[in-house]
């Protein structure tokens, strides 16, 4: 009726205020239309249907009526309207919700994009959630999963197993945890080049690297490309120095009988040597199925020092190869070798996540031949510390007295974690 109203008072023409009038008595509401200054009313005499006669007869509860009609439509509207509005709400608050529960896994990222309308360059920025997979827990070595580098020691070493031995006597000097057998990584390739010498096979025949010998135990890469073609002495000296893994699986799969027969020469040598704790799975040692003792690695690295290639190729700084299709500039893995104050004789690194950092040499100190075995170190520099501790704890008067500490127990254990070796 209002809106009528206003309607009608707006209109300047008697016309069309005539018009509205016409148009409110038809639809039967009662009303007091001011149609151009003049008053018109609703009576019954000038009703003409019953509806608006009744309509005319009781205003009131006509207004009532529309008024309960309209107010029932409001109120019919609102639920529905604040239900809508909730539903957005709650599913909003979900969505959000779910992202607060994800935590780190779940993360808002604004993506923008460029768009054209008419002609214009428009920015439209929109919102996406963008889950990510949890960090995955930190793997421990086998010997750090035993506990092995809670040992205390002396000289408060990183690594999990330390023994130094005199060479000359076989005294040990520094023992701790030397009967634990780990994982030994890449000092496997000691071996292997002793096997390979063993052998008899000339150094000058040409060998090619072939997808057997690519890395599947691990999937680690390498610098020898399928197809690349070197010396076997050329393969053992990268072998032995930068820790190349193709080479020393090339060597193996060379040998008279092939790689089954190199595994089961190698197996055999070190029962020779008296190697009881160890056993060879791989020429190359990324398998973590590579074990042995600190105090077998002591026979081992003495044996191994009896080679004069083993002693010049392990101890070399760099080399050059020419594979048939590139020059490849090596260097050695150790960080020792060239260190003014140090004096190796041999040397060999290792690494897999199962074994850790790992490093045997055979050294000098003030003329007297020593060999250190450390096992399982933590950070990639570690074991190189250690090394300059025992050499520095040595020169100190070091090694008077025996050091020896506890957890010298045999633990046999192998790890399946991932890794490469060096």
């Amino acid at each position: 009726m209002y809106a009528i109203t206003t309607l009608a008072r707006l209109c300047r023409s008697r016309l069309w205020g005539a018009a509205v009038v016409a148009i409110s008595l038809a639809a039967g509401a009662p009303a007091v239309v001011h149609a151009a200054g003049k008053t018109s009313e609703c009576s019954p005499k000038t009703a003409k249907t019953a509806a608006q006669k009744r309509a005319c007869a009781n205003p009131k509860a006509t207004k009532a009526v529309a008024t309960s009609k309209s107010g029932a439509k409001r109120a019919a509207a609102t639920p529905a309207a604040r239900e809508t509005k909730s539903a957005k709400a709650g599913g909003k608050a979900r969505k959000l919700a779910a992202v607060e529960d994800d935590g780190p896994a779940a993360k808002k990222v604004a993506v923008k994009r460029v768009v054209y309308k008419n002609g214009k360059r428009r920015v439209v920025t929109s919102y996406r959630t963008v889950n990510f997979a949890p960090q995955a827990p930190e793997r421990l070595s086998t010997g750090r999963a035993f506990g092995l580098h809670e040992t205390p020691d002396a000289l408060a070493l990183r690594s999990s197993v330390a023994y130094v031995v005199d060479e000359r006597t076989g005294e040990s000097l520094f023992d701790k945890n030397s009967q634990a057998v780990l994982p030994i990584a890449s000092i496997s390739k000691l071996m292997t080049a002793m096997v390979s010498l063993d052998a008899g096979v000339p150094m000058t025949d040409v060998m090619e690297v072939t997808d057997e010998d690519r890395d599947y135990e691990k999937g680690t890469g390498s610098r020898l490309s399928v197809g690349s073609r070197l010396s076997r002495e050329d393969m053992l000296h990268i072998a032995l120095m930068s820790s190349e893994n193709r080479a020393a699986a090339a060597l193996s799969r060379y040998f008279p009988g092939g790689r089954p027969a190199f595994l089961a020469a190698m197996n055999a040598k070190a029962k020779q040597l008296g190697m009881n704790d160890t056993h060879f799975n791989d020429p190359t040692g990324l398998s973590s199925q590579n074990v042995s003792s600190a105090r077998d690695l002591v026979k081992m690295v003495k044996a191994a020092y009896q080679y004069p290639m083993i002693r010049r190729f392990s101890t070399d700084s760099n080399y050059d190869v020419n594979t048939g299709r590139r020059e490849l500039h090596y260097v050695s893995t150790n960080h020792l070798i060239g260190h003014s104050g140090w004096e190796i004789g041999l040397q060999k690194t290792g690494y897999i996540n199962e074994a850790g950092q790992c490093l045997v040499m055979q050294a000098n100190v003030e003329g007297r031949p020593v060999i250190m075995i450390l096992l399982d170190s933590t950070g990639k520099y570690s074991r190189f510390a250690d090394a300059t501790r025992v050499r520095k704890w040595l020169l100190e008067g070091g090694g008077a007295t025996p050091q020896r500490t506890a957890g010298n127990t045999p633990t046999a254990q192998v790890a399946t974690n991932n890794g490469h070796a060096l």
